[in-house]
């Protein structure tokens, strides 16, 4: 029997920076999940010619702007890591757009009595815990392979740390959501977890 049969759920799918959501998000897809990323969602509300890329662009000025016309995600991203209080700013306007995308989307899998998973980096700090979820998982790492990985991102320690700080800290996230995946080893030992926590939310669903 499928893993889409046996398993009729919808998780939300969240932890810290660098922690492996996205590396999650593949192992579920394979177990026959549709996955949504919350971040492209956002980018595509945010291109040229939407509502919310006219409210970002008269918030923040033109020099958040490309070349190309649309919003420079380095550029705003920098600003926002930068000041708590604009990163505020930007939430108020992206986040409700989002948020009606993504219940559109959860209902849509409902209704198709679809698997689902949706990777949302802050799930907690934009009061999405409250979407229509069977479980929310939390995937951890610890604070030295998150700055590894950074780093591999072409990150320098500053600029990492202050991604990290800019986030709800991660023992915060991990308090609050239904199970906490760990990426702490080899890929096959994640695998393992991601099914566990699947198997466990299985149950407890009944």
């Amino acid at each position: 029997m499928s893993d889409k049969k046996r398993y009729p759920i919808v998780l939300g799918l969240t932890g810290g920076i660098a922690c492996g959501k996205s590396e999650v998000g593949r192992i579920l897809g394979e177990m026959g999940f549709a996955v949504c990323d919350a971040d492209r969602v956002a980018h595509e509300l945010m291109r040229k010619g939407t509502p919310v890329f006219q409210q970002v662009v008269d918030s923040f000025g033109n020099h958040i702007l490309a070349d190309d016309g649309e919003i420079s995600r380095p550029i705003l991203g920098k600003i926002v890591f930068e000041n708590p209080a604009r990163r505020t700013e930007l939430d108020a306007l992206v986040h409700p757009a989002v948020r009606v995308a993504l219940e559109g989307w959860i209902a849509e899998r409902r209704f198709n009595g679809e698997n689902a998973a949706v990777q949302i980096p802050l799930l907690f700090e934009s009061g999405m815990e409250t979407l229509d979820w069977d479980a929310v998982f939390c995937v951890s790492s610890s604070g030295e392979l998150v700055l590894q990985r950074l780093g591999m991102r072409g990150l320098g320690r500053e600029e990492a740390m202050l991604r990290i700080q800019s986030q709800m800290p991660l023992a915060q996230k991990e308090a609050r959501a239904d199970h906490v995946v760990p990426n702490l080893g080899t890929l096959e030992e994640l695998e393992a977890a991601v099914r566990q926590a699947v198997e466990q939310t299985a149950v407890r669903k009944g």
